[in-house]
Order: C-alpha cells, then structure tokens, then sequence
C-alpha cells in the first residue's frame, strides 16, 4: 500500500498542547484549548489528514484497529471524559449552575495543567500508531470456511479455558486473558452467524455471549457492561448500519444513566456479602430504572468522579516532584518483576500492593483505606519524567499497540482473525491503559499466548502460508 507519510504534518497534533502551554495563565482558556484539542486530534487522524488510513478495507470494516478504537476508548476516556469535573469546579451540579459559587484558583490551576498533559498524551499516542500503522501482505491465509468454524470453536473452547487457568495460583493473567477471548469470540462469531442465519450456531454464540455479559452485569463494574454492548455493535455495524446506529445508540447512553446507581447498589448488597449476587443484581436492576432524584444524583457523582480521573490526576502533580521525587526508571524495574509468574516466585510481591504503595506515598489515599485508586497509564507516565515522560511513553504506548496489531495480521491471515479477534481479545488492556506493572505483565504473556495461539493453529493446517 502507497502511503503519503509527510512528517510535517504531525505537527499539527501538538498544536492544541502548544496554544493550551502558551495561553496557560488563562486558566480556562488553557483547559479548553487542550480539551478540544483532543477534538481536533479525533478529526485529523481518523479522517486521515495526518497519514491516510489503510486502504485495504472500508472505514466501518477496520474499526477495531487501534487509530480507530483503541484510540477512541483509551484517549476518548482519558482526555474527553474531564469536562464534568471543569463543570464542577464552577459549582454546576446536575449541569445546573450554584449561585455564588467560590472558585477554588488552586484546583482550576493543577486541573488545566491535568489536561494539557492529557491533550499531549493524545498527540504522542496517535504519532506512535501513525508511524508505524503499516499493514503488509499476511505471512498467513484462512479461508473463509475455516475462518467461519474457527470462531464457532474459540467461542466454545476459550471460557472453559479461562475456567482452568483460574484454578491455578500464580496463573491468573492467562485467565483474564482467555476471558476476553472468549467474550470477544462470542461477539464476533455472533456477528459472523447472524447474516448467515445458521441457527445452532446462533444459538450457542449468543449463550455464551450472553453468559460473559452475566459476568459483566454482576461484576459490580461499569466499564464491562459498557464494552459487551459497545463491542457487538461494532461487530455488527459494517452489516446493520441503521439498525447499530438506532438501537446501540441509545442503549449506550441509557447506560451511562442506569449504570452508576445500579452499580453503587449492587456493590453494597453483594460485595458486603449480605445477599446472592443474582438477587442483588434484581434489586440493584429495580432501584437503577426506578429511583428518580437520587438516580440523578449518583450520576453527576458518577460523572464528575468516576467517568473521569483527572482529580485523582491532580493529587499525584500536587504531590509530584515536589514532595515525592519522579521514580526515573523504578517504575520500569517494577514492570520487569512484575512479568515473571508467581507460581515461579510464590514470595513476589503483590502487584497490586507495590502500585498502591506510589498512591499511598501521594497522600492519594488513605494507606488503611479499602479503596483501590491504582494510577492510570499517563499518571505513571508522568511520575517517571514529568512531561517528558508523558510524551514518551505515550508514543510507545501507541507503537506498541499499532506494531502488535499488525503482528497480529501478518500471522492470523488479516483484519477478522488477527485484530478483531486476537489482537482485541488478548491485548484489550490497551483501550484503558493501567498501571506500567499491570501493562507490562498482561502485554508481554498475552504475546507469547499470541505466538503459541498462531503456532498451534499452522500445525493444525487451519492457517497457511499465503
């Protein structure tokens, strides 16, 4: 594929990073200019101004590559998801404006510099994709035949998988892994049967579908649910556009009204152990559709704290360098322990323990409290290097997404089997990206499941050399 690569022209994304810098006195000048500029960055890169986009399917046939949805989720969350908390700063409660309200300078000041380094992350994360989003001719070939069964079997096979794997201490990321295998296979492969209109095969995909949308629905998390919707309606947009865009939709922004009530409900019956996770998930069902004011209430909290990080963001800067020095290269140590399996070294440290220690030293939280407040992808970003880290290792965020994909592609014989199913499935961390330990651990195993995946499959004649 010919591609007009013009290095000039990345300039561009850092211009709304640049203007939001010079005009940083003017503090809500500042904060919106790098607010819509994560925008303007959306429009250049995804309607291919910067560098065209891959031209060997349509737009709606190449959505799950990451400069479409990697970038939609993991920036779009990231960087758009803020504006609720700006709101709330001028005292908007419910999107309705507090008379005489006292804005706090200090919090305005370290919320604007929050976003210009999310608009920078954005910029840096696109340039990494863009750069080496370069799809050559697959190594391998399916056939469509294949291809189709292939689906149908991953769907069966890869949730008892999931199942075992979780029976095994010290080999719990191949659980998760296999676990958004499976819930992307069932998606996928329902796609795939519908238009085809083979009713067993619709049947035991949507059950299996059906049955890791359960696991969502009583996770007590929001995020799941909204992926399991989110996922089927890109799976089966490029065939249904209008029916998509009419049900999906709305469905989606229901979500976002029912979820954050639901989800408080349920965490209080069933994680305190008080009722079955079935009858409280009812309850929780009941109190999300029926409560009014209050259901109000829970979403603008929703909204303003939980839909966006940027106040947990502000804390680490706070505190960051000046009482906590930058960790420099301690945090990439901690990945590279963080990668061997602790059923090699049952005495390893927690993970989880070791992340929240920085949350802790912050004075992000309460070091007795039993909240989990870990930092996102571009927070230890900038605890490494401060800005300059956040530049760079949000371009090797993106590189590292864009270079595994097309891995992908080149082994499992394209678009369907390489990204939409394996590269989403394995590497599905990439759309929120976490904590270096947690990235680090989850890419590298879910490469070598990626290769092992690819081997079984050309020793069993399903992938051939193209």
């Amino acid at each position: 594929m010919k591609r007009n690569f013009v290095v000039e022209k990345f300039i561009l994304l850092y211009l709304p990073w640049l203007i939001a810098t010079i005009f940083q006195h003017d503090l809500v000048f500042s904060y919106l200019a790098a607010w819509l500029g994560s925008f303007f960055i959306f429009f250049m890169t995804l309607t291919g101004q910067i560098v065209p986009l891959p031209d060997d399917r349509s737009f709606a046939n190449q959505i799950m590559r990451p400069i479409v949805l990697v970038q939609i989720i993991f920036a779009g969350y990231m960087c758009c998801t803020s504006i609720f908390y700006f709101m709330s700063l001028f005292g908007y409660n419910n999107f309705q404006a507090v008379p005489y309200y006292l804005v706090d300078e200090h919090k305005l000041q370290l919320t604007a510099q929050c976003q210009r380094y999310y608009c920078l992350g954005h910029a840096a994360v696109v340039t990494g994709m863009l750069a080496f989003m370069r799809y050559p001719k697959p190594k391998y070939k399916i056939e469509t035949a294949k291809l189709t069964s292939l689906l149908f079997y991953t769907t069966i096979l890869s949730f008892p998988l999931a199942i075992f794997f979780l029976e095994f201490p010290g080999l719990g990321q191949f659980s998760t892994q296999f676990s958004s295998l499976s819930f992307m296979s069932s998606a996928l492969g329902l796609a795939f049967v519908i238009p085809q209109k083979k009713a067993f095969n619709i049947a035991v995909c949507f059950f299996f579908y059906s049955l890791n949308f359960y696991i969502a629905l009583t996770s007590g998390f929001k995020e799941p649910i909204i992926l399991s919707i989110l996922v089927l309606g890109l799976f089966l947009y490029p065939v249904y556009k209008k029916i998509v865009l009419i049900v999906f939709v709305p469905m989606l922004l229901l979500l976002f009204l029912v979820l954050p009530t639901y989800v408080n409900v349920i965490r209080q019956n069933s994680w305190s152990g008080e009722e079955d996770t079935d009858v409280a998930a009812s309850e929780a069902l009941d109190v999300a559709i029926d409560r009014g004011a209050t259901a109000d209430e829970t979403t603008w909290q929703f909204l303003t704290n939980r839909l966006s990080e940027i106040d947990m963001f502000t804390l680490f800067i706070e505190s960051t360098p000046d009482k906590v020095d930058y960790y420099h290269f301690q945090l990439l140590e901690q990945s590279a322990i963080a990668l061997i399996p602790r059923i090699f070294w049952p005495g390893k440290a927690s993970t989880e323990q070791v992340v929240m220690q920085r949350v802790y030293d912050a004075g992000v939280i309460n070091q007795y409290s039993k909240v989990s407040a870990k930092p996102a992808f571009v927070v230890d970003a900038y605890l490494s290097w401060g800005g300059w880290g956040v530049f760079i290792f949000l371009f090797l965020y993106g590189a590292a997404a864009q270079i595994i994909s097309r891995k992908a592609e080149s082994l499992f014989g394209g678009y369907i089997l390489g990204t939409a199913l394996v590269f989403s499935g394995l590497f599905q961390i990439f759309w929120r990206g976490l904590s270096f330990e947690f990235l680090a651990n989850n890419i590298f195993w879910g490469y070598i499941s990626m290769l092992v995946l690819a081997g079984i499959l050309r020793r069993m004649n399903i992938l051939q050399p193209a």
